[in-house]
């Protein structure tokens, strides 16, 4: 039995890692760390430079690599099996290092939104028993790059995906809408003359960009930008926050 630790990192800058993380960083036998391609390997080289900012003396590390995903049944159903072969990796890496009694893994963003490394650890066999360490949010670091408050006063809002915009629309009640995952650019499927727009990429980073406007008047430039700058690192994180404007 192990014990295992999600730490979440932020969006990239290493600055924004908590003295908690840190400390769970040096506290730690093993980290993991996944590697996605060539293109990716900056995403690697990252959590590196984190991981030698905060000690003297390293943990050990063991890298993975991360299998495709299927996407010929099913969203859901590729997904479950995606993250089925992503637990038999860690699993993999992790028999290799049986002397580590605490493992860790350095999340993007935060452990609990938006990311299923809980629902890959509790995969594991055994299972282990698994700490969550917070770190800050792309919506936290969107909304303060913008130097905006998510929310109107007394108004809900809602987080949500890509997929779920182009599939149903607009959600229910929500003033604003804060979108995550998307590859699409979905706001396209939206009257994008009713909303406007706060978009980031790579927020928090010495890469950041930042567009907001009226989302008619930006959206082709967000779309050629978005474009660009994934040519140009071979990865791309982005979110954008969006505010139905009044009747």
């Amino acid at each position: 039995m192990f014990d295992l630790t999600l730490i979440g990192i932020g969006t990239g800058n290493p600055d924004h890692l908590t003295f908690q993380g840190a400390q769970a960083i040096r506290d730690t036998d093993l980290i993991l760390i996944p590697r996605k391609g060539e293109n990716k390997a900056d995403l690697a080289g990252l959590r590196e430079e984190i991981i030698a900012k905060v000690t003297d003396t390293p943990p050990k590390i063991a890298y993975f690599d991360i299998p495709k995903r299927r996407a010929d049944d099913g969203y859901l159903r590729g997904v479950d099996e995606w993250h089925d072969a992503i637990a038999l990796r860690w699993q993999a890496a992790i028999s290799a290092h049986s002397d580590a009694q605490r493992v860790s893994l350095l999340i993007w963003g935060d452990p609990s939104l938006y990311d299923s490394s809980l629902r890959i650890a509790s995969r594991l066999n055994p299972k282990p028993h698994t700490r969550v360490i917070p770190g800050i949010t792309a919506l936290q670091a969107l909304t303060a790059a913008h130097a905006i408050p998510i929310n109107d006063l007394g108004a809900p809002y809602v987080v949500t995906t890509g997929r779920r915009i182009r599939d149903e629309g607009w959600p229910l009640n929500a003033s604003k809408v804060a979108v995550m995952l998307d590859g699409e650019c979905s706001f396209q499927s939206l009257e994008m003359a009713d909303y406007d727009i706060w978009w980031g990429a790579y927020v928090g980073m010495k890469e950041e960009i930042l567009i907001q406007g009226p989302l008619d008047d930006t959206a082709p430039h967000i779309i050629e930008t978005r474009a660009k700058a994934r040519a140009d690192h071979g990865w791309i994180m982005d979110i954008y926050l969006l505010k139905r404007r009044a009747d």
